[in-house]
């Protein structure tokens, strides 16, 4: 008996966007994905966890983040001093770009991020502390935080 051939699918319909076409973003509050909104929403429902997510008011500038737990980009609203981690519940020192600093580790070369006035800094991949500021010696750099 022959089987009956199902309808070949039609292609997916356009994303509708608002008239004037203007479409904001921000990330999911639970599962981090990308959501996609127009303008003027209060707040959006994803598709793929279904947790519904506050819309920051209009004007708010938004900043971001990697968590220093789990490496999650983390969106939030510029000024903020602290921002927990939905996924891993770390608890991140935001600090604007004019209060951090640069320097690149004494022992295995990775760039590290500190903040202004730090004396030293300890690198996450390989332990060294690295002194940003008045010298110290080789034994202190071990030793201390």
């Amino acid at each position: 008996m022959p089987v009956p051939l199902a309808p070949y699918p039609s292609p997916p319909l356009p994303l509708t966007t608002p008239a004037n076409g203007s479409q904001s973003q921000l990330v999911c509050s639970a599962c981090r994905n990308l959501l996609l909104y127009p303008v003027g929403a209060t707040s959006v429902c994803c598709a793929v966890c279904n947790a519904v997510t506050a819309v920051p008011p209009p004007g708010t500038e938004m900043a971001q983040l990697v968590c220093g737990g789990c490496h999650t980009l983390l969106m939030y609203i510029r000024g903020a001093t602290s921002v927990q981690c939905s996924c891993c519940h770390t608890i991140n020192l935001a600090l604007e770009a004019n209060q951090v600093a640069h320097v690149n580790c004494g022992s295995c070369r990775m760039l590290l991020m500190y903040q202004y006035g730090a004396r030293s800094v300890k690198c996450a991949v390989c332990q060294f502390i690295t002194s940003v500021g008045a010298s110290t010696s080789a034994a202190e750099q071990k030793f201390n935080i």
